[in-house]
């Protein structure tokens, strides 16, 4: 029986509220992640975080939220994966995703293999790069989806993003409370790479001040 302060308690209740149903077997994977990750922030700083219950709300939650409006099957890039958000709760909410985690950083790249062969999950590989330097890091010229979280400002972001994009592909971004100000400034980057906002999300986290937004970014014909 696990204790009441269990941090993953609060993802498998606070999920369904944003339509995110996760099954104990998905959340015996959180459990796996969250315990290396905790392991590796002592030694590194991955994630900025010091308490667990914080992790799994602002970092697993967060990366879950637009899992229900992405496709459950294809290929998904995560671009300055860092420590694996939002690819892999991607991964573990949608098994069948063939996940690619791009990273630049060394010593993060070997904390992704590690968490990589814990989970035991098929379809996820680790790359070392920057998708604005080093095009042949990764297998495909292109992805049908790409997902970017606190990569870079979101003109850099779709300027770098899109030409690995495939025709109508989606680009995810995780955007703060300045969402319109930020889209608004960002709109000739949008028409000269051809990408058009397809869907915002706004939400609030449970005990976090302020809405967030997920943007779905689509890329023309």
């Amino acid at each position: 029986m696990r204790s009441r302060n269990d941090p993953l308690t609060s993802l498998r209740d606070r999920a369904p509220d944003y339509g995110i149903e996760l099954s104990s077997a998905q959340l015996d994977l959180f459990r796996l992640y969250l315990d290396e990750l905790t392991l590796w922030n002592r030694r590194m700083n991955l994630t900025g975080m010091d308490r667990a219950d914080r992790t799994v709300i602002e970092l697993f939650l967060d990366s879950l939220i637009p899992a229900p409006r992405i496709p459950g099957e294809g290929r998904l890039l995560d671009v300055g994966s860092g420590a694996g958000v939002p690819g892999l709760p991607l991964k573990i909410f949608h098994p069948h995703l063939d996940v690619h985690l791009l990273e630049a950083r060394a010593r993060r790249v070997s904390f992704l293999r590690q968490v990589v062969r814990l989970l035991g999950l098929p379809g996820i590989g680790v790359f070392r790069g920057r998708i604005e330097k080093e095009p042949g890091a990764l297998p495909f010229e292109r992805y049908p989806l790409i997902t970017a979280r606190a990569l870079a400002p979101l003109a850099r972001t779709l300027a770098w993003c899109s030409p690995r994009l495939s025709p109508e592909g989606l680009l995810v971004c995780f955007l703060g409370r300045s969402a319109q100000k930020v889209l608004d400034e960002s709109r000739e980057v949008m028409e000269r790479t051809g990408m058009a906002v397809q869907e915002v999300i706004p939400y609030s986290l449970p005990g976090s001040e302020g809405r967030r937004h997920t943007v779905f970014f689509r890329r023309k014909k």
